[in-house]
């Protein structure tokens, strides 16, 4: 019997999520929601090939996701439990099941290897009561090596200014990078290039990357 194999994740299909908010930084959390796993179990195994059952055991509400194996002829479930959401409680632990008993699929699991995010923040990031912003943070592209390790990840904010760069092709170099980009900042350059265009970006970083390669 052949292993179900889920494709990696797409920038698009994750989003970012404040983990711990310091008074002039946060760090980030990747995450997926449930509407992900379901395009991909649709997309992987069938929208008539898979189910999902949620039940309560000893107060905690699991949730069983089931797909059937042509070569067996049966169903075949992989289960976890969900944790209560800030908002909706019952629909967030529903949610949260489903999510975690994908991760037992496979769907998504690439984002246990994400880096500590830390960003460093702004006053535009923030709401006039000093909180940090909803949606303000997005994932402008992602990278994996062979073992499906993040190698590469670029973090934007909401006006598409880049807050976070990891790696590229494989983050060897990431660190003559954020070497760069410190020296921006630092004698006032920041703004420039943050509004620098996404290609022109990306032929900075990539020409740091052959320089760095030279001095192997």
């Amino acid at each position: 019997m052949n292993p179900i194999k889920f494709r990696p994740l797409r920038a698009d299909e994750i989003e970012c999520r404040v983990g711990q908010a310091y008074p002039e930084s946060c760090t980030l959390l990747l995450y997926k929601d449930a509407r992900v796993d379901q395009r991909l179990l649709d997309e992987v195994v069938g929208p008539y090939m898979w189910q999902r059952k949620h039940e309560l055991i000893d107060g905690q509400l699991f949730c069983t996701v089931s797909i059937f194996s042509e070569h067996s002829g049966e169903w075949v479930g992989k289960q976890d439990v969900g944790t209560e959401s800030n908002t909706e409680k019952e629909k967030g632990r529903a949610s949260d099941a489903f999510k975690r008993a994908c991760f037992n699929w496979g769907v998504g699991r690439e984002l246990y290897t994400a880096p500590n995010i830390r960003i460093k923040l702004n006053d535009t990031d923030k709401n006039k009561d000093g909180k940090i912003k909803y949606n303000r943070f997005s994932v402008k592209e992602i990278d994996y090596d062979e073992h499906r390790n993040i190698n590469t990840l670029v973090i934007v904010d909401s006006d598409g200014h880049v807050r976070y760069t990891m790696g590229r092709k494989g983050g060897e170099y990431s660190d003559v990078i954020a070497t760069a980009e410190k020296m921006a900042s630092m004698v006032g350059l920041s703004e420039y290039y943050n509004t620098l265009h996404e290609d022109i970006k990306k032929r900075v970083r990539d020409d740091f990357n052959q320089i760095a390669t030279k001095k192997r």
